[in-house]
């Protein structure tokens, strides 16, 4: 295995554990070890952040706040642009990084790369469209503004499964907006992570800037805990499990702190008469397989239309017997490893459950053995006839497990598609446009992410990214959900020389 592109990103371990941007500091609480899913090797060892480092960095944060926030917002907007640039500079090693240390294939790698570009090039012109609003005064010589100020320390907690593009969503609009992050990512892919420090830290030092800005943590679940419950840090967002954000919300809460939440999804894809067959297909293949089965958006359900279920699902079965499983860092291979061989455990209980619970397995469900697949985390993607009431059907599962269900009318689909407690990512293929825009409507799809004639998989930047109910509500890139990393503030401006009181009320002296 070729490594080289370990150097070109100027990894260093064992001790590179947390940074505030410019310097690493050392740390004695012990070690993350990274292996990689593709052959099971050692990638290196991360140094966990103890608590006395991580209340230092909080120091270096709250001192770089207070600069940051003084910068006009244009000009964090150029550093920002600065760090999309040394994104660009080191996109092949960086994204061969990630496909090696997560596991998805190489242009899944790059096309994560290409996210953080992108969120770069869009917070860059979000730095000059800060816009707030003026409002009409009820009282004479009255001016009303709203504007939107930073709120100080947001604190990111990301997941493996998108190990550096989450942390651009988040912390590139951050920073045109005058907040600081610290950014503690999966300890399953924490050198993903230092390699993006590395980058940013470049910038920070030619740029003459602060330690504090940008500061990364490594370590598990209790550093999480330490910052959810610091009421230093204003903003937590967090992306994970739904059993993760149950923790992290009342913590968060408690303190009276907000939180930003991106957890699990159950997506489903409606297939009616009118679909395009083919273009579904691909959908569905990418939907359901890519990334074997471990984006948020991924595709898990399947609610075709009984007059054309057993022809879209044979098509859908051939499609299958072309998957090249393999090494994600090999051309032409469509499906790499699962994370780690906990995640393969999850898969096989979840096919156990579907068996148990009257499913039936029509293809996949195998774990694969032997020569590349010798690191024991590569499983066969896997599709099963069930019930839309199957309790399985109803849990998220972190692989590649496509459930197929028939529906006959369209309020039932609309029904199956809602019934779950999740409500992330859905798609719908068809042809009829009342469908389609039922679809769309307060009637419709109650997930946050709603799409017509494309899979549930692959959001572009410039949406407000997100989903409803156990998702957690939270929306992070685009749109307006700058909004979520600054407080609002209303102002009210009086230049006449009288004091009157609004609603009219009479109050003399």
């Amino acid at each position: 295995m070729d490594t080289s592109f370990l150097q070109k990103l100027k990894l260093q371990t064992e001790n590179s554990g947390s940074s505030t941007g410019q310097q690493w500091i050392n740390s004695n609480a012990g070690h993350i070890e990274s292996y990689s899913p593709v052959d099971g090797n050692l990638i290196g060892k991360v140094g966990i952040t103890d608590e006395a480092t991580y209340h230092n960095i909080i120091h270096k944060s709250q001192e770089a706040f207070l600069v940051w926030r003084e910068i006009p917002a244009p000009r964090r907007g150029e550093i920002v642009r600065q760090i999309g640039d040394k994104l660009r500079q080191q996109k092949a090693p960086l994204g061969k990084l990630v496909s090696y240390e997560m596991g998805k294939i190489e242009q899944e790698g790059l096309g994560e790369v290409q996210e953080m570009i992108d969120i770069c090039d869009f917070a860059v012109g979000l730095s000059r469209q800060l816009y707030g609003l003026t409002i009409a005064s009820e009282r004479p010589q009255h001016q009303m503004l709203e504007q939107w100020h930073p709120l100080g320390i947001v604190g990111i907690i990301s997941a493996f499964n998108f190990p550096v593009a989450v942390w651009a969503w988040n912390a590139m609009l951050a920073a045109v907006c005058g907040d600081v992050s610290i950014w503690k990512p999966s300890e399953k892919t924490p050198l993903s992570a230092i390699a993006v420090q590395n980058i940013v830290a470049e910038v920070l030092k030619e740029n003459n800037l602060p330690e504090g800005i940008f500061s990364l943590i490594n370590g598990d679940y209790k550093i999480g805990e330490l910052m959810c419950a610091d009421s230093r840090i204003p903003l937590i967002s967090a992306t994970g499990s739904v059993r993760m954000g149950k923790k992290v919300a009342p913590v968060v809460a408690e303190r009276l702190g907000r939180s930003l939440l991106e957890l699990g999804g159950n997506n489903a894809i409606i297939i009616t008469q009118s679909a395009e067959q083919d273009m579904a297909l691909r959908a569905v293949v990418f939907g359901a397989a890519g990334t074997a089965g471990q984006r948020c958006t991924s595709t898990r359900r399947l609610i075709i239309h009984e007059d054309i279920y057993e022809e879209f699902t044979a098509k859908l079965l051939a499609a299958y017997q072309q998957i090249k499983i393999g090494n994600p860092l090999t051309a032409g291979t469509l499906v790499g490893p699962l994370i780690d061989k906990a995640a393969v455990e999850i898969y096989q209980n979840a096919l156990e459950e579907i068996r148990k619970q009257g499913g039936e397995i029509l293809c996949g469900a195998e774990v694969l053995s032997g020569g590349e697949f010798d690191s024991g985390c590569y499983v066969k993607p896997t599709i099963a006839a069930v019930k839309h009431d199957y309790k399985i059907v109803h849990e998220e599962t972190f692989a590649p497990i496509l459930y197929l269900m028939k529906y006959s009318s369209f309020d039932e689909a609309l029904s199956i598609q809602n019934e779950v407690r999740q409500g992330l990512s859905s798609s719908i293929f068809t042809m009829n446009m009342r469908e389609a825009q039922r679809f769309l409507s307060a009637s419709g799809s109650d997930c946050g992410i709603a799409n017509i004639n494309i899979g549930t998989s692959g959001a572009e930047i410039g949406g407000a990214f997100g989903g409803e109910k156990e998702t957690g509500g939270g929306r992070e890139s685009g749109s307006d959900s700058w909004k979520a990393y600054m407080r609002r503030q209303t102002n009210t401006i009086n230049y006449g020389t009288s004091l009157p009181l609004a609603q009219g009320i009479s109050f003399d002296i």
